[in-house]
């Protein structure tokens, strides 16, 4: 089967970019799932669908939005508009201060980094259709240990073609230069570079709607191609075992009972072709399927469930099988129109290769607050706890997760934002484990 723009805030931007060196499976609440770990959109929360007249529906008001999607009057981006196109730069500029640069435990050395990250959006404002993409590039410099730098690049893109009103082709693609950073699950024990690798992605969904029944298909390829890193003694850390693509098929069923609850059922397929070590492949074919229930209680209480199976089988026989019960849960909770309190639950098996082949099974749990102190002010707090088990070695981490952030929004034209993140990871090999703290300050201009 083979199916796969002037200153930004510190704090919120560069935590997103720069935070690659201690990222988990399950990222801090509020960053998006960056590469390698594959988490297909098929398992996202899906709106209800519609049981009204779309042309009588009234627009949604910031103060009925999420905390961290609204827009202010008076704070949203101007933009630049050319004919049908509206575009919005932004750069990006800020400090992070790292306790733990190598995330180790014998090997400690803090530093300061300066990061410098300018973005351009464009977007179509065609009735119907439409397009949206976004190139975004980012520079992380050390004071100290120049072999850390790192410079990441990427054009992503999303397009919908509205074939009927019902009927809907979705697409989206994603071509990137970007740096794994070391600490991370899959990074290599004794790197004390990043690790530079090239993303080329895909994916094609065709979505159709029955009135209470909606239907989606689709199919999306990732493939991969891994540099090479250095160790600590020097020496060259060879990562092409995990260069290689991953093909996925998905589907999606969802009913709604009412304008609050509905039920989806989702089923995705995959074959990855990765290359591994010698002796040790990583190729392996697999499924994940969930059914649950999504609710929408008025703009108090939303959010997905679903429970079901999911399996692993993997050509390298020291790896073997990894299936058992599978789970998705993401709650939203709004007590007042100023606070957002959010929950995420995960499991998903992802594969590592640096000196041996293994195959990994996450569980993640998050929880969050995101406050709007004042319209301009908003105050975000969440914590994170993760449990790898390592098939293929004798190993088994649990990784503490904390992180705040504060972004102030100055006008439409800049903000600045600070964070402060803290990442305890405790495995039963000592050569894992590792604390940090990093702080940082950021300074947006957009337009």
């Amino acid at each position: 089967m083979k199916c796969v723009v002037a200153y930004i805030g510190v704090a919120g931007l560069l935590l997103t970019f720069s935070s690659r060196s201690d990222a988990q499976v399950i990222p801090p609440t509020g960053l998006l799932v960056e590469p390698p770990w594959n988490a297909q959109r098929v398992f996202e929360p899906s709106p209800l669908p519609e049981l009204t007249d779309r042309n009588n529906s009234e627009e949604v008001p910031p103060e009925d939005m999420p905390v961290m999607k609204r827009q202010q009057p008076g704070y949203e981006p101007v933009g630049i508009r050319s004919g049908s196109w509206m575009f919005n730069p932004a750069l990006t500029s800020g400090l992070l201060y790292d306790s733990n640069v190598f995330s180790s435990n014998t090997f400690k050395r803090s530093d300061i980094a300066a990061v410098f990250a300018p973005s351009l959006r464009a977007h179509t404002l065609w009735e119907q259709h439409g397009i949206d993409l976004k190139l975004d590039a980012e520079s992380i410099n050390y004071r100290q240990n120049p072999g850390l730098d790192q410079t990441n690049a990427q054009l992503r893109g999303s397009g919908w073609v509205d074939i009927t009103h019902d009927l809907v082709l979705l697409t989206s693609f994603q071509i990137a230069h970007l740096n794994e950073g070391v600490g991370t699950l899959s990074s290599p024990v004794n790197a004390v570079q990043p690790t530079p690798y090239d993303l080329m992605s895909g994916d094609v969904t065709l979505r159709k709607e029955f009135n209470r029944l909606t239907t989606s298909f689709g199919m999306g390829v990732d493939s991969y191609n891994y540099g090479s890193t250095r160790a600590q003694d020097g020496t060259i850390i060879n990562q092409d075992g995990r260069d290689g693509q991953i093909y996925t098929v998905h589907g999606r069923v969802d009913y709604a009972f009412s304008p609050k609850l509905g039920w989806f059922t989702a089923v995705e397929g995959n074959e990855r072709n990765i290359r591994g070590t010698p002796g040790h492949s990583l190729d392996s074919q697999g499924y994940r399927a969930l059914s649950g229930f999504t609710i929408a209680f008025t703009h108090l209480i939303s959010g997905e469930f679903g429970a079901g199976y999911a399996q692993q089988d993997f050509v390298d026989p020291t790896i073997g099988t990894i299936a058992g019960p599978a789970y998705r849960a993401m709650l939203m909770w709004r007590p007042t129109r100023l606070v957002d309190v959010h929950f995420k639950a995960e499991q998903i098996v992802t594969q590592t290769s640096d000196t041996s082949a293994t195959g990994v099974r996450a569980d993640a749990i998050q929880a969050g607050v995101d406050y709007e102190f004042r319209r301009n002010v908003i105050v975000s707090v969440s914590g994170g706890y993760e449990k790898d088990r390592f098939f293929g070695q004798a190993r088994n981490d649990t990784v503490t997760t904390t992180d705040s952030r504060i972004k102030y929004m100055l006008n439409r034209f800049g903000a600045v934002s600070l964070f402060h993140r803290y990442t305890q990871r405790n495995s039963n090999i000592p050569t894992f484990s590792f604390d940090k703290h990093q702080v940082g300050i950021n300074v947006t201009a957009q337009f």
